[in-house]
C-alpha cells in the first residue's frame, strides 16, 4: 500500500441501512482513511447529504452537475485511492454492473481505476434473485469484492440472507484489500506527547500550548497497527490510552531521561512533543511575590533529539516542527541537522492547530519527498507518519 493511499470514496445506496454506514464512515476515519461521501440521491430519503457532510468535515454531492466546474466525476476518481460501496442496493448493483452513469456515484465507478469493495444489503429474495446473482457474478469477474451479506432478521419480520455485515467485518475485509493491516506487529515505537513546563515556582511555569491530541493520535494508531507503544506523556491527557505504557513527567529533564532510558531499544521515536527550549535558572521552592517578580534568567534545556540522534542505530526518527513563517527551509534544516528520517511542518501563527482534531501542514522526508496536507484530521496524520515509518524500516 502506498504511504498515502488513504483516499475513500464511501459510496452510499439508497437501503435502510445507509444509517449504518454512519458508524461505517467513523470507523474509517478511525482506521486513518479520509472519506469523501458519495450518496445517491434516493439515499438521502434515509441520511441527509447534512449529515454525511458533519460526519466526513468534507462536502458531500449527488449529481454530476453540481460544481461543475470542478468536474466532480473525474477530479474525485483521480483523487480516491479506494472506493467502498455500502450498502450496494439491488438496484445499484445492476446499474453498476450494465454500466450505467446515471449519477454522480455511478459516473465515479466508471471512471475509477481503484480498487472497488461492494457492500449488499436487500431483501433476501432479490439477493437471491437470478438478475442479481448474475449482476454480482459480472462485477466480480471484473474485480470488483463483493462481500457476502449477512443472514439474519431484516425490517419487519423477514429473515434470510441479504443483512447488512457487521460494521467491523467490513472494516475487516477492507483492510484485506487495502493492506491497512497489523504492519507494525513485533515492532518498538516511541512516542514524547504533549507539552514540557519548567518551574518558576511552585505555582508558575514556562509552558507552551501543546494538548497531545497529535501524540494520542499516534499512540492509538500503533496500537491498532499492531505495535508495541510507549508514550513519554508531558502535561496531557492520557485516560483513553489505557493498553499501552505511559510515562507521565512535566519538565524538559525528565522527559529526556525517560526517553534516554527507551530510545535503545526502540524501532521508531516519533518526537511529537513541544519541548520548551529554556528553562529558568533558579526555581524557587517558595511562591515569589508580585512585588519582586521582575525579571526571570533563563538557560537552555538540553537539545533531545540531537542527543538521542547521536546515539542512533537502527531506529526510524520522526520530528514535529510548528513554524510561524519558512515553513519548508526549516523543516528542511532541521531534518538535516537532527538526523530525522521524516519530519511534519506546520503553521501555528495566531495558535492555529493547538488543541484541534484536525491539522494542515506537510511531510517531508530524508530523500526530499514533500507532501501536502490540508484540513485532515490527526488521526489521518498519524497513520501517514506510521506508513512512512513503516517504508523507511524496508
Amino acid at each position: 500500500m502506498s504511504a498515502i493511499a488513504r483516499e475513500v470514496v464511501l459510496g452510499v445506496g439508497a437501503g435502510i441501512a445507509a444509517y449504518k454506514s454512519c458508524d461505517l464512515l467513523r470507523r474509517l476515519q478511525d482506521r486513518g482513511y479520509a472519506v469523501t461521501v458519495v450518496p445517491t440521491p434516493s439515499s438521502l430519503n434515509f441520511v441527509g447529504a447534512a449529515t454525511w457532510q458533519a460526519l466526513s468535515g468534507r462536502p458531500v454531492a449527488t449529481h454530476v452537475w453540481e460544481n461543475s466546474h470542478e468536474v466532480s466525476h473525474i477530479s474525485l476518481a483521480q483523487r480516491a485511492h479506494f472506493f467502498l460501496i455500502a450498502p450496494a442496493t439491488a438496484d445499484l448493483i445492476a446499474r453498476m454492473s450494465a454500466g450505467r452513469a446515471d449519477d454522480l456515484l455511478t459516473n465515479l465507478i466508471l471512471a475509477a481505476n481503484v480498487p472497488i469493495m461492494i457492500v449488499p444489503a436487500m431483501h433476501p429474495q432479490m439477493w437471491n434473485d437470478a438478475a442479481t446473482v448474475a449482476n454480482v457474478a459480472t462485477l466480480r469477474s471484473r474485480g470488483y469484492v463483493v462481500m457476502e451479506p449477512e443472514i439474519g432478521r431484516l425490517t419487519g419480520s423477514d429473515s434470510g440472507q441479504g443483512r447488512f455485515p457487521q460494521v467491523s467485518s467490513i472494516i475487516e475485509r477492507f483492510d484485506q484489500l487495502t493492506g491497512n493491516l497489523r504492519d507494525l506487529q513485533g515492532k518498538r515505537i516511541l512516542i514524547s506527547g504533549g507539552g514540557t513546563r519548567e518551574s518558576i515556582d511552585p505555582v508558575r511555569f514556562i509552558g507552551n500550548r501543546s494538548s497531545g491530541k497529535q501524540a494520542t493520535a499516534l499512540a492509538t494508531a500503533a496500537v491498532l497497527r499492531g505495535a508495541e507503544v510507549t508514550l513519554v506523556a508531558a502535561n496531557m491527557d492520557t485516560s483513553s490510552l489505557d493498553t499501552l505504557a505511559v510515562h507521565h513527567v512535566e519538565s524538559a529533564a525528565q522527559m529526556h531521561l525517560a526517553l534516554a532510558k527507551e530510545f535503545e531499544s526502540c524501532d521508531v521515536l516519533i518526537m511529537c512533543a513541544a519541548v520548551a527550549d529554556a528553562k529558568p535558572s533558579q526555581s524557587t521552592i517558595e511562591k515569589i511575590k508580585k512585588a519582586i517578580f521582575t525579571t526571570i534568567e533563563l538557560e537552555p534545556n538540553p537539545d533531545i533529539l540531537a542527543e538521542l540522534s547521536r546515539k542512533k542505530s537502527q531506529q526510524i526518527m520522526i520530528g514535529f516542527a510548528a513554524e510561524t513563517s519558512n515553513l519548508i527551509t526549516s523543516a528542511q534544516a532541521k531534518l538535516k541537522s537532527k538526523g530525522l528520517d521524516v519530519i511534519y511542518v506546520n503553521d501555528v501563527s495566531d495558535g492555529a492547530i493547538f488543541g484541534k482534531d484536525t491539522t494542515s501542514g506537510t511531510i517531508i522526508t530524508r530523500n526530499g519527498e514533500e507532501i501536502a496536507l490540508k484540513e485532515v484530521s490527526k488521526d489521518a496524520l498519524a497513520h501517514l507518519l506510521l506508513d512512512h515509518a513503516l517504508r523507511q524500516l524496508g
